[in-house]
């Protein structure tokens, strides 16, 4: 979705003049194939460790195909191939891919299966059991393909100049901001190893390693992580698969002698030693090589969800506290980028790549800013359209005086992790009244979700229509889930709870961080989008016996009051306004020099 892409070949959106190079490389990819003894291969978006993000080393799908959001797969046989992506980004596959070369699929609406089952049906099909979890596959079984496992990826064959694989330093992350220590985090599960009799645990996703072991990294652009494995015994005790180069004499001070380091290459072994033991791995976060090797070995595999998901995603006092402090600072910087870009864009100099550059100076003066938490996606106009369009020096476009602009951005603090997104008025004129209109419909459904009071077993499924009934009840929609969890200094992008029909039937819990974001496209002409985050609290009241929650908003940052139309809120609506907007200029204006000041006053002025 907002993953950092380089050197992955040239292409213009806006005119989709595509070099040679993409038929070259899948020219290429079929030459493997036939050495390999497949008719064809999937090539997903996902390197070993099934993360959203990837390194550029682990950037498949974007070399070969030319397409860069953060969700797709794509299918090459010796005669068609294809690329499929969800609705987020059904305009940004279309530019970014070569019509000559790749049928566009939608990931949902025409999923693999149903294209592997008209055309590949009975052919072998190879793929790389590192970058499949065996769940995706036993899905893809259902096709008639013979999968068959290969032992070498033929893409890498075919990338010549692949880039190396990341080699940042693993770092602790200070006890004061995680609000447990490792070793408390270690003894919780492997409590729960004890008492499903399991004898130890496969971690494989990078966010769950980071997480039990109080370590950050820097092996990708925008989340601070060291990607690795783990291998979690019942007895506490823990094997941490990466270079140990990595592991500096901080880290290991902070792991202690529980927690040994080992490369990569001893992964086989160990596994291996596990015999008599029943190892548990999730088999939606694992790659499939790890049961593969397992069962081969004769060790009983235990399928169940990965055990550190849901007390990550339950975020400590101490990590609730550090999100609001994070989100405080991250407000000063946007209130002061929100007065500059009111006075700057209605001059009509600036582009759409100057704006986040200048968003992203603002945050990198605040205390403990490390990096932007994505790309910022800013879109002038039509771009704003596209649900996660990224500005490149090809499609970077001028801010026009007179039209919407979308910005949907978020830094990465050593206590916090922030995502906000606003849609903006560009002056000096007056809105359009169908874009006031939609923008209205929007907000009323982000304030619908924000405060609504729920008993506890409630999931995000269940919530995610009340941000949509304001515009389901002008006949519009949205194509893209209403809000993803978050982490505390990790992945802006968390599970395992979400507010979408498509979302894990997972019930909230106090402490969980969760963004709010309803938002309206229309193809051509403009986006519509407003997201805070929002943490799950208890509501004390609520009389009776059954525990209920409600949400504390966290993003603090000004509405755009050129587009609310008064007039279209009930008179709750208004007063939730009214009082988000107090509680900003709040917390929010100390600090502020005076020009953002007085800007931020306006901003906030009761409706």
């Amino acid at each position: 979705m907002r993953g950092k892409h380089g050197g992955l070949g040239n292409y213009v959106l806006s005119n989709q003049l595509f070099t040679s190079s993409y038929a070259n490389r899948l020219a290429n990819l079929r030459e493997e194939l036939a050495r390999a003894g497949v008719e064809g291969f999937i090539i997903p978006r996902a390197d070993e460790y099934l993360g959203e993000y990837v390194p550029p080393s682990g950037e498949r799908l974007a070399w070969l195909t030319g397409f860069t959001g953060s969700a797709g797969l794509a299918i090459v046989l010796p005669d068609r191939a294809a690329v499929f992506s969800d609705g987020r980004y059904t305009t940004q596959l279309a530019q970014e891919t070569d019509p000559a070369l790749w049928e566009r699929r939608h990931l949902t609406e025409q999923p693999p299966v149903d294209w592997l089952r008209e055309h590949a049906a009975g052919r072998r099909v190879g793929y790389d059991p590192w970058l499949h979890p065996q769940a995706a596959l036993d899905r893809l079984t259902a096709s008639g393909a013979v999968l068959v496992p290969l032992p070498a990826n033929p893409l890498d064959a075919a990338w010549t100049d692949r880039p190396a694989a990341p080699s940042a330093p693993a770092e602790p992350w200070p006890e004061e901001f995680a609000g447990r220590s490792s070793a408390e985090k270690r003894e919780e599960i492997a409590r729960v190893l004890r008492e499903a009799g399991q004898g130890a645990a496969v971690l494989a996703d990078a966010h769950s390693v980071a997480w039990l072991l109080n370590m950050r990294g820097g092996d990708l652009g925008h989340t601070p992580l060291a990607l690795a494995f783990a291998l979690l015994r019942d007895d506490g005790s823990v094997t941490l698969f990466m270079d140990p180069a990595k592991a500096g004499p901080a880290l290991r001070a902070t792991l202690g002698n529980a927690v040994s380091v080992e490369p990569r290459a001893a992964l086989a072994g160990a596994l291996a030693a596990l015999q008599g033991r029943t190892v548990r791995l999730d088999p939606e976060a694992t790659p499939a090589w790890f049961a593969d090797t397992l069962r081969a070995a004769g060790v009983e595999v235990a399928l169940a969800p990965d055990p550190v998901r849901l007390p990550r995603a339950t975020k400590t006092a101490a990590e609730q506290e550090g999100a609001r402090a994070a989100h405080r600072r991250d407000a000063r910087a946007l209130a002061r980028f929100l007065a500059w870009f009111a006075a700057e864009a209605p001059r009509g100099a600036l582009t759409e790549m100057d704006v986040a550059a200048r968003l992203l100076a603002f945050r990198g003066e605040e205390e403990r800013f490390r990096a932007e938490s994505f790309p910022a996606i800013v879109g002038a106009g039509e771009h704003g359209a596209i649900i996660h369009y990224r500005a490149t020096p090809a499609t970077n476009r001028a801010v026009r005086p007179d039209e919407s602009f979308l910005i949907d951005s978020g830094g990465q603090y050593l206590d916090g992790t922030t995502d906000v997104t606003r849609t903006l008025w560009v002056g000096p004129g007056a809105p359009p009244a169908e874009l006031s209109a939609r923008y209205t419909l929007v907000l009323r459904g982000m304030v619908a979700l924000a405060a609504t009071r729920f008993p506890a077993g409630v999931a995000g499924p269940h919530l995610d229509a009340i941000a949509r009934r304001p515009l389901w009840e002008a006949g519009l929609d949205y194509d893209h889930g209403t809000g993803h969890g978050v982490g505390a200094f990790l992945s802006v992008h968390e599970g395992p709870a979400a507010f979408s029909r498509n979302a894990a039937n997972v019930p909230l819990r106090e402490g969980m961080i969760l963004s709010d974001e309803p938002g309206f496209y229309r193809p051509g002409a403009y986006g519509i989008r407003i997201e805070n985050l929002l943490l799950v609290r208890p509501d004390e009241g609520v009389p009776g016996p059954r525990p209920w929650l409600r949400f504390e908003t966290l993003t603090l940052a000004p509405l755009e009051r050129a587009l609310i139309d008064p007039a279209a809120l009930v008179p709750s609506e208004r007063a939730w306004i009214d009082a988000y907007h107090a509680r900003v200029l709040d917390e929010v204006l100390p600090g502020l020099d005076e020009a953002a000041a007085a800007w931020l006053r306006g901003a906030c002025a009761p409706l």
